[in-house]
């Protein structure tokens, strides 16, 4: 029989990564099986510099948070040596992190990934990876709605200044006409 405190120990992790699931925009499952502490530490190191918690938890404790969060369909994904990227942000963000640093390490292998309660594939995954940044798309948009704004303005101040000239020459006229 399990022990009571153990139980509750098991309860509060379930609760912790339910927690997180709830604050994070996206996740990302990693199988990080193979990879030496060097590698783990360079990985979370980035995943920090990106604002993106690396967290390693049982499988388990995955899976009964995953269920309480009201997420089905990952359970086969969870198998092996996991470790989760949790994006607090930009929903892009851990997606990016894993696949850059999966780019120069082929052990750590992206397994599934998780966007407002949406299953993404590794396909998925990898084209959310390559979008820009929140920030970016937030420019470009308001880079867009400027232009045309910008046009109009202009349009504006060219008749205004056309309005102008054309009363100074009618003052000029009226002036040499008296």
């Amino acid at each position: 029989m399990v022990k009571e405190h153990v139980l509750e120990q098991k309860k509060q992790v379930v609760q912790e990564i339910k927690e997180k699931l709830e604050k994070s925009e996206s996740i990302v499952l990693m199988d990080y099986q193979g990879l030496n502490v060097a590698d783990v530490t360079d990985l979370r190191k980035q995943c920090r510099e990106n604002n993106v918690e690396y967290k390693v938890y049982k499988n388990t404790m995955l899976r009964f948070a995953l269920h309480e969060f009201g997420v089905e369909g990952l359970d086969e994904y969870l198998e092996g040596t996991n470790a989760v990227a949790f994006a607090y942000e930009d929903p892009s963000s851990a997606a990016k992190v894993a696949y850059k640093f999966a780019k120069g390490n082929d052990k750590l292998e992206i397994k599934v990934g998780l966007v407002s309660k949406d299953i993404f594939d590794v396909n998925q995954l990898k084209q959310l990876s390559e979008l820009p940044s929140k920030e970016v798309l937030i420019a470009q948009v308001l880079g867009g709605l400027n232009g045309p704004i910008q046009g109009f303005a202009n349009v504006l101040n060219g008749t205004m200044k056309g309005l102008v000239v054309a009363l100074n020459q009618i003052a000029e006229q009226k002036a040499k006409e008296a």
